[in-house]
Order: structure tokens, then C-alpha cells, then sequence
């Protein structure tokens, strides 16, 4: 049972829930929290890359794309 995923219970407004429902709907998320679940891993992992910064070596990429579309 390593693998075994556990969860929490995480309330939230019940219209926020059916507006979260219309959003989703039609796309391939099948629950509120599938979705809501996505939506906090993004945001956790940007707040993440943001806290790391880019590199010397990013910079580089950056302009030099920049460059190759004539923005710079």
C-alpha cells in the first residue's frame, strides 16, 4: 500500500462548486475536484519556478529567441 493515495476534505462555496461544474463541463475533467486539484498543482508549482529564478542560461534562450523573432 505505498502507492496508495490519500486525501483531505477541502470545503467550498456551493456556488463557486456549480460554477466550477459549467467550467469544466465538456472538457476532461471529470469531477469539480479533478479540476481543482489541476488548478492547485499549477499554482504550486509555479509559485515554485518563480522562487527559482531564471538562470544565466535562461536568460541567454530568452534573448536569443527574442533575437530570432526580431523583437530585440
Amino acid at each position: 500500500m505505498k502507492n496508495e493515495k490519500r486525501y483531505t476534505t477541502i470545503s467550498i462555496p456551493v456556488q463557486l462548486n456549480e460554477k466550477l461544474k459549467e467550467k469544466i463541463s465538456g472538457t476532461g475533467f471529470h469531477s469539480v475536484s479533478s479540476y481543482v486539484i489541476y488548478v492547485l498543482r499549477q499554482l504550486v508549482s509555479s509559485s515554485y519556478e518563480e522562487k527559482k529564478g531564471f538562470t544565466k542560461e535562461d536568460e541567454k534562450r530568452v534573448r536569443d529567441r527574442l533575437k530570432n523573432l526580431d523583437y530585440l
